[in-house]
């Protein structure tokens, strides 16, 4: 139907997040309207998204740098025994803009879903641990004492922290949830400040 420039630009569209064929479309048609200039700085800036951003060695934050950990995980002003574990980038960076927290973080990268064990894959399960027992071999020198599970309160984040906890429990380590406040279903990064510094500071 489209000629095969357009329709090829469509499948990569796509392939994003919550994107179908219909919006997909409309990004290229959007594109296909802008002046060369404004197309170069476009494909400009993914390059550098490309060649500039690192993903931290301990908890997997995008950041721009010369060290192989990120602004947070480097910061010695962070309380190192916390913990906090969070779905997705965006996650963190709700919790960070309320100020209420000041330890470290680990991106798990998606949910542990009840029924398919494929989604396992997606997951940082096994680099959790593994930073959760040894993070000495990661860059941070610590003894995590408490560890904060802020997974949304979704169906499969609560199956999420409830895999979680069966992991931590033999650590002998404090394991907290976000308290009560934020709405089941819901999504961190569409919380408000307010709430999510209710939810932290009565932590359960």
């Amino acid at each position: 139907m489209y000629p095969k420039s357009i329709q090829k630009l469509i499948d990569l569209f796509s392939k994003f997040p919550t994107i179908g064929p219909k919006t997909a479309a409309r990004f290229v048609f959007y594109l296909l309207k802008k002046p060369k200039e404004e197309i170069d700085i476009f494909v400009s800036s993914i390059l550098e998204l490309k060649n500039n951003i690192k993903i931290c060695k301990f908890c997997f934050k995008p950041f721009e740098g010369e060290n192989e950990l990120c602004e947070i995980c480097s910061d010695p002003r962070r309380n190192k025994t916390l913990l906090c574990v969070v779905e997705k980038e965006t996650d963190l960076t709700s919790i960070e803009n309320t100020k209420k927290y000041q330890g470290l973080y680990f991106i798990l990268g998606g949910t542990v879903s009840r029924f398919k064990n494929e989604d396992m894959k997606d997951s940082k399960i096994e680099e959790f641990t593994e930073r959760l027992k040894n993070p000495n071999n990661f860059g941070i020198n610590t003894n995590f004492e408490e560890i904060i599970l802020a997974i949304n309160p979704t169906s499969e984040g609560e199956t999420t922290i409830l895999y979680l906890e069966r992991l931590i429990k033999p650590l002998n380590k404090k394991i907290t949830r976000l308290g009560r406040g934020l709405p089941v279903g819901a999504e961190l990064e569409y919380a408000d400040e307010e709430t999510l510094s209710s939810a932290f500071e009565n932590r359960k």
